[in-house]
């Protein structure tokens, strides 16, 4: 068994760099089979979603050249127009929904397995479906999961009832290679939306619009090759800003878009905390305890539900009684059970969260319900006195490449250590 063991009390002081954003690099990678040439994609991060998604790739039958730790070359000609993508790697990530788009629209036919991710309340596709039937597919649920197919997609004009990324990008893939104009109307604003957009373009397809709430596409016959950079992750960027802030630290963020980062900033700034931006980084300290506010997640630019359990974390400690209301997935707030093993003082009542600073945190074992939710319990590990060990770290490494190396260079006292048992059931105990 895993887990982070983490000493807490240091200020978190120094440069920390961002890596890809791999909830872009999820999408772009799935439309990088769309062509039959060659697409070389760069800064890619190397976390465990991004290595299922590149082994789904090859297993039904894409070529995959790892042409360094962050740059990938990737070849879809082999993958057959009939392939069945259903395996555990498929269930295991949320992002595997995308080859439903790609392989929709370049072979009209898609049949790909339920998607997984983490457990913080209901995603439906129901987004997605609706898309995909109003440029001419077939859509139902059956063996391995969801099979659509289409004699031929024609453009269409689709409304989305919620904002949704995945059946935004979902709906981009499959419209690119349709006959006609696409118009997705409510469509998501995120940046990775754009970056995805942005990608496809460089491909051969006329997508405008993405990063605002209409998007028009115009069908093309077919991608061709390219060679793309995917952009920095802003979650991962917000993680080490809500760090800096808990811990009382100093910390320049590097490679960054300070404009995706500003309903964090704003934030931050409201609290007590300042913050400088310049061209692609940010620089986040705090001195003294920081102040309280209200928080409601929204999709971008709003404050993104992906930063709401970092938030609740710094707020823990703050001054004051704020109030934190998740807006976009029902069961976000399984983490507070185990804040409140650490000393935090926090209600959850239906979406919201009321909660009343406390001086200080107190080390305890924990675990991670999900993904950002482990790295906001890492950030009260890290603030607490006394020590920590967070287990379900699987969750964490899902989205964050080098998190404990990372923290290390900033101060931080964490390692990863591995437990295990000799022949005689005795423990082993094993630093990573």
């Amino acid at each position: 068994m895993e887990f982070y063991l983490v000493k807490g009390g240091c200020p978190l002081t120094g440069e920390v760099e961002i890596a890809g954003a791999k909830n872009a690099a999820l999408a772009i990678l799935a439309a990088s089979i769309m062509t039959n040439e060659t697409v070389t994609v760069e800064n890619v991060p190397d976390v465990s979603d991004i290595r299922a998604i590149l082994r789904v790739i090859e297993m039904i039958g894409g070529y995959v050249e790892k042409i360094d730790r962050h740059t990938y070359r990737i070849n879809g000609s082999g993958i057959r127009s009939d392939v069945e993508v259903n395996n555990d790697l498929v269930r295991r990530i949320r992002g595997s929904y995308y080859l439903i788009g790609s392989l929709l629209g370049k072979y009209k036919s898609a049949a790909v397995a339920m998607p997984g991710g983490c457990n913080i309340g209901p995603r439906p596709i129901d987004q997605h479906i609706k898309g995909f039937r109003a440029l001419g597919a077939a859509v139902r649920v059956a063996p391995p999961g969801l099979v659509a197919k289409a004699s031929h997609l024609r453009g269409a004009h689709i409304y989305q009832d919620v904002v949704s990324v995945g059946s935004t990008i979902n709906i981009m893939m499959a419209a690119v290679l349709a006959e006609g104009t696409t118009i997705i109307e409510n469509a998501a604003k995120e940046p990775h939306v754009v970056d995805v957009a942005n990608f496809m373009n460089s491909m051969g397809a006329r997508i405008k619009g993405a990063g605002t709430d209409v998007i028009r596409i115009r069908g093309v016959e077919r991608l061709h090759g390219t060679t793309y950079s995917i952009i920095p992750d802003q979650i991962e960027a917000g993680t080490f800003m809500f760090a800096a802030a808990a811990t009382r630290g100093d910390v320049v963020v590097k490679n960054v878009i300070p404009k995706h980062l500003e309903s964090l900033s704003a934030k931050l700034i409201e609290i007590g905390c300042q913050v400088i931006e310049s061209d692609d980084k940010v620089r986040v300290s705090a001195t003294g305890r920081l102040g309280k506010t209200n928080i409601k997640t929204l999709p971008y630019p709003g404050f993104p539900t992906d930063m709401q359990p970092q938030i609740t974390v710094v707020l823990g400690l703050s001054g004051g009684t704020s109030i934190v209301t998740e807006n976009v997935f029902e069961s976000r707030f399984k983490y507070v059970d185990e804040l409140a093993k650490m000393g935090a003082s926090i209600t959850v009542e239906g979406n919201s969260a009321i909660i009343d600073g406390v001086e200080s945190y107190v080390g305890a074992h924990i675990s991670s319900p999900d993904l950002r939710a482990g790295a906001a319990l890492v950030i009260a590990a890290l603030a607490a006195h006394g020590s920590s060990e967070i287990y379900d770290i699987h969750y964490i490494e899902r989205g964050y490449e080098d998190f404990p190396e990372k923290l290390r260079a900033l101060g931080a006292d964490i390692v990863k250590v591995d437990t295990d048992k000799d022949e005689f059931g005795q423990k082993l105990v094993r630093v990573v």
